[in-house]
């Protein structure tokens, strides 16, 4: 399962995917992973949700996010979910598509839930991607 959601910056969503991430955290058979592009988090997050820096790794391109949550499941065999904020704004949009096609191989493969926050307006998106937009958080 993927869910995406796009609203304007500033609109609340990061506040949104910390409760629902620490929400989870009550429930989850399986691990939780929340990737950002900042430290802002870090200490808002329950503290068996595992925390990941993106900015730490220099993350630059579509493909380097690819392998960087590749790499994140390839470690952890018992991830239930990955919740993304604010890395995807280093992704052209033209190169959207093929990573969300690379995060669904991993849903479907590994059973794996993605939260994906993207600022903006969900109308400018691909339209590969706006099948994945979720209206509430």
């Amino acid at each position: 399962m993927i869910n995406v959601f796009c609203n304007e910056k500033g609109s609340g969503k990061t506040k949104a995917l910390v409760n629902l991430a620490n929400e989870k955290a009550c429930k989850a058979k399986g691990n939780i992973v929340y990737i950002d592009d900042d430290n802002k988090m870090l200490f808002q997050l329950d503290r068996n949700i595992r925390f990941v820096c993106a900015e730490d790794f220099k993350l630059k391109t579509a493909k380097e996010i690819e392998g960087f949550l590749c790499g994140i499941v390839s470690q952890d065999y018992d991830v239930e979910y990955v919740m993304v904020d604010g890395i995807m704004k280093k992704v052209d949009i033209e190169d959207m598509p093929k990573l969300f096609d690379k995060i669904k191989y991993l849903v479907d493969n590994h059973n794996i839930k993605f939260y994906i926050n993207i600022s903006g307006n969900s109308e400018e998106l691909p339209k590969e991607i706006q099948k994945y937009v979720v209206e509430k958080q």
